[in-house]
């Protein structure tokens, strides 16, 4: 059959079977701006929910109504999942919640601040806290000496 018989609305229709959103398999810790974000990505989930209902539905644009559909599910469970988590008074100690500077082999310093996977965003300082660096990082203290990918990172502050 040639293409020039399939109709419009199978385009439509494949367009709006949108896959869900992966959920990760860690605890959705959380700090309390990243609970605040999570709450204001569902507020935006549930407008566009209602604006593609008020559109007129499914009839109009599947694509709008699935899409709005896969992120109030996907926000809801994030939602739903939540775990506030406030960094521990061990000051010195590299945990959830907490700022670290390091210093890398070729003299390289960064900062990062450990945060929820929703809330990481590493070209703006934040990592989450199940990543790899986080990882090597956690329970360290200033002066103590992680293994990264073959590579040594030093602790140089911890707020």
């Amino acid at each position: 059959m040639a293409v020039a018989f399939t109709r419009e609305e199978d385009y439509e229709a494949q367009a709006a079977n949108l896959p869900d959103r992966p959920v990760s398999p860690h605890p959705n810790l959380v700090t309390a701006t990243g609970l605040a974000a999570i709450e204001a990505e569902l507020a935006q989930a549930r407008a566009a929910y209602a604006a593609a209902q008020a559109d007129g539905g499914i009839s109009a644009d599947r694509t709008a109504m699935a899409r709005a559909t896969r992120d109030l599910r996907y926000w809801s469970s994030r939602r739903a999942s939540a775990q506030l988590t406030e960094p521990e008074d061990q000051t010195g100690v590299v945990q959830f919640g907490c700022t670290v500077e390091v210093e890398r082999e070729d003299g390289r310093r960064q900062t990062f601040r450990i945060v929820g996977e929703d809330e990481a965003d590493p070209a703006k300082g934040s990592i989450s806290y199940a990543s790899p660096l986080s990882a090597a990082l956690r329970g360290k203290g200033v002066g103590d000496v992680a293994l990264l990918n073959g590579a040594e990172i030093e602790v140089v502050a911890v707020r």
